[in-house]
């Protein structure tokens, strides 16, 4: 059974679509072994509880960003955690952090990376002027929104559009990119090149 860990400081709608593809077993043999939080009034939170699923809260704030990471990677270890999942979690994780799952964190970003990396990627797509904007899955290095991408989905941007429209669509495809692309890698069948991503070729 792979466990997953869940990272999250707002309302967790991506968590949510990754608790609903195990339960539609789009992720069979994968259970969610505990959602974590930096913020205690994080909704996130409030939704994993509803469904039964075990929550800490490990507050951040006054504290030091190496401690409180410290912190994160014992409770994660504690609950057996094999996969670490970003899910709009708000903080900058450490190279420690980083170094004590390496290659099992992912993260997604609204945007076609390298592209528009940071804070509010959907108003930096739409206000560049871009025609196509997006998401990221990527597994998690030490530099911000620079690991080796797994899988990306494009979402055209529309003349009507405004930065608000965008990001509620790109949020949609979110959700089904984070479940495939966690998918991908607990099957196994990929390998990394440098900064290449490359998925096994099934046999017939």
């Amino acid at each position: 059974m792979h466990r997953l860990g869940i990272l999250l400081s707002g309302r967790g709608s991506n968590f949510l679509a990754i608790a609903a593809a195990i339960r539609d077993q789009r992720l069979p043999d994968t259970q969610i072994a505990v959602v974590l939080s930096n913020l205690p009034e994080a909704p996130g939170l409030a939704a994993a509880r509803e469904l039964g699923i075990p929550t800490l809260c490990i507050p951040s704030a006054g504290r030091k960003r190496a401690e409180h990471d410290a912190d994160m990677i014992a409770a994660l270890h504690q609950h057996h955690v094999d996969l670490v999942c970003l899910a709009g979690y708000m903080r900058i994780i450490s190279p420690a952090f980083v170094q004590a799952f390496p290659q099992r964190i992912l993260n997604v970003h609204p945007s076609l990376l390298p592209a528009f990396p940071g804070l509010d990627a959907q108003q930096q797509a739409f206000d560049y002027g871009a025609k196509i904007a997006g998401c990221t899955v990527h597994f998690v290095d030490e530099a911000v929104d620079h690991g080796v991408i797994i899988l990306q989905r494009t979402v055209p941007v529309d003349d009507a559009d405004t930065a608000a429209t965008l990001a509620i669509r790109i949020l949609q495809q979110e959700h089904q990119a984070y479940p495939e692309a966690i998918a991908r890698v607990l099957s196994g069948q990929y390998t990394t090149q440098g900064r290449r991503y490359l998925r096994h070729q099934q046999p017939l």
